[in-house]
Order: C-alpha cells, then sequence, then structure tokens
C-alpha cells in the first residue's frame, strides 16, 4: 500500500486477504484440512474466520488469566501479618494497629491491582484487535502513526492528569501514606480517608475534607507510619527543688510504663525524663517523651499530663508560667 492509500480496506482488500490465508504459516496448516471436507474457494474463508475467532477467544483466555494472576498476587500483598512486636499484644490498642496496617496494605494492593488489570486490558485487548485488523487486510503502519500522533497530542494536553497519576503510582509503591495515617501534605494536615492515583482525599480536625492532586503534593510528614512519640513539657517554678521534681517525673514514667493497660499495648518502650530542657527567669523546664504506636502519641501526652499533675500536687509543687 502507498502512502496515498486510503487506511479503510475495500471489500477487494478483504476479499484479497482471505486469498491470502493459506499462504500464511497458521492458514498454510488450517487451509488442506478444510479442503478436505469444503470446497476450495471456500476453504480460504473458512481458515480466515478460524483465525479471527481463535485470536479473540486466546486474548480473552489471556486476559482473563493475567487478570487472576494479578488478583491473587495482590490479595497475598493485603494478607500480611503485622509486626511480631503488635501481634503479640492483645486489646483494641492492637486491633486498631492491626486494622490501620491492614487497610494501607489493602489500600495499596488493590490500587496497584486495578492498574495492572487495566493495563493488561488494553495491552491484550489492543494487539488481538490489531492482529484481526491485519485479517482485514488493514495497513497497520498508517494506522499506528495515527495513533501515535494522537497520544502525543492527548499527552500535551494531559499533562497534569499524567503527572498526577505518576506521583500516585510512586506514592503507592513506596507506601508513603495510606488511608488512616495522620499527614501534612502543606495544604492541609488531617487523617487519609482515601487515596486514589489522582487525589488525595484528608479530613482536617475541623471537619473539612480537602481533595488534594497527587501531582501537586511535593511533601509529606507522616505521623502515623511506624510509630509516634508523644512528647511534652513541665514547667515549674526556678526556685523549685529540682532533684525532686526530677525523681516525680521520673517515678510517673515508671508507673506509667508498668501500667498493663499502656504497656506493650500504647507504648512501646519505657517513657523517658530528658532533664532540664531549658531555663528562664520564672521556670525551669522538665521534657517527658514517650515512644508510641502510629497514632497513639495524643492519647499518651494527655495521660502523662494528667498523672504528672497530680504527682505534683501531692507534693505541693506548683506549675510555672512557659517561658516564651
Amino acid at each position: 500500500m502507498k502512502p496515498t492509500d486510503p487506511a479503510v480496506p475495500s471489500i477487494p482488500d478483504v476479499a484479497g486477504a482471505v486469498e491470502r490465508v493459506c499462504m500464511g504459516e497458521t492458514g498454510g496448516v488450517l487451509c488442506p484440512v478444510f479442503e478436505s471436507f469444503l470446497p476450495a474457494n471456500l476453504a480460504p474463508l473458512a481458515a480466515w474466520l478460524v483465525i479471527i475467532v481463535v485470536t479473540l477467544i486466546a486474548a480473552l483466555l489471556l486476559r482473563n488469566l493475567v487478570r487472576r494472576l494479578i488478583m491473587r498476587a495482590t490479595r497475598r500483598a493485603a494478607l500480611g501479618m503485622i509486626p511480631e512486636r503488635l501481634r503479640q499484644r492483645a486489646g483494641s490498642a492492637a486491633d486498631e494497629a492491626s486494622v490501620l496496617l491492614n487497610e494501607r496494605r489493602k489500600q495499596r494492593a488493590d490500587t496497584l491491582g486495578s492498574v495492572l488489570s487495566h493495563i493488561a486490558n488494553i495491552v491484550i485487548i489492543g494487539t488481538a484487535v490489531l492482529m484481526i485488523l491485519s485479517q482485514f487486510g488493514v495497513q497497520l503502519a498508517p494506522l499506528l502513526t495515527s495513533v501515535g500522533i494522537l497520544g502525543v497530542a492527548v499527552g500535551f494536553g494531559a499533562q497534569e492528569l499524567v503527572k498526577d497519576f505518576i506521583a500516585g503510582m510512586f506514592m503507592l509503591l513506596e507506601d508513603q501514606y495510606g488511608v488512616g495515617d495522620v499527614i501534612d501534605a502543606g495544604p492541609a494536615v488531617g487523617t487519609v480517608e482515601a487515596v486514589t492515583l489522582r487525589v488525595t482525599r484528608l479530613r482536617d480536625v475541623d471537619g473539612r475534607v480537602w481533595y488534594i492532586r497527587n501531582g501537586t503534593i511535593t511533601r509529606i510528614g507522616n505521623e502515623s507510619q511506624g510509630w509516634s512519640r508523644a512528647s511534652f513539657d513541665v514547667p515549674v517554678a526556678y526556685d523549685a527543688d529540682i532533684p525532686a521534681v526530677r525523681e516525680i517525673l521520673t517515678q510517673v514514667a515508671a508507673e506509667l510504663w508498668d501500667d498493663p493497660d499502656y504497656r506493650d499495648r500504647v507504648i512501646v518502650e519505657e517513657p523517658q525524663v530528658f532533664g532540664i530542657e531549658q531555663i528562664s527567669e520564672t521556670a525551669v523546664l522538665f521534657r517527658i517523651s514517650a515512644k508510641t504506636i502510629p497514632a497513639g502519641q495524643a492519647a499518651v501526652a494527655r495521660e502523662l499530663r494528667l498523672r504528672v499533675k497530680a504527682a505534683l500536687d501531692r507534693e505541693s509543687i506548683p506549675l510555672s508560667t512557659v517561658p516564651t
């Protein structure tokens, strides 16, 4: 076919393609079989139809097989076990941690499975369609050239969309965050409610829902990945008995660590009293820190504040103004 010839074949072109079927490798095997019980002029047509039907059936079977393999792989990825330290815990806190971890795996697995399935569909069905068109005498070179030019035009017009999808793919592959995580995405800070390849949906502390395009996120601060840390300062008067205050705070930290409701359920390491963090004319600051399970820092910090306040009140040690 010359460059000026039309890409869409005419009826004579189709007839010629049917006649040439017997010259190919597949048709060369099928045509003698059909010629044994069909008229010679019908054998090429029968072989042509069989090749088209077999190509279509093979494409559908291959697509279903690939989709099953993808779904099986993603299901296995979603059914990961929680870490050993969390697995040994009991109670609702461990259950929540397990749910968050499994939800993240499931979110990543489902999204990646959906993307891979769509890619497989496009590649397999597209290849089958091209093979069938070639049986109709369609010249694929001009068609592929036209599709390539159209793809380039669409790519230039949808650069932001492509950027969002690529950013979403890398976010999922690198497990930067998942459903249930508390993240700082720059424009908004909140809990992740949904993640797609194009957008991330957050809900902040005021209940406001934020939709952020993945391609616009330049940095992520994840407060719920791996572990968290509860840290706060305790200001006491400048003339307070420093060794006594430190002893009281250390005792409070030890009591919380020995509490079965917190140890290895919410707190993963013994709380630490770092000592004097800052000195001013009116106050001395002690800092207490505790390593917690993901997203457990707020509850631990509140409990520590309650216990510190009660312990200082028992010893008649007043809190001071926090220095600025």
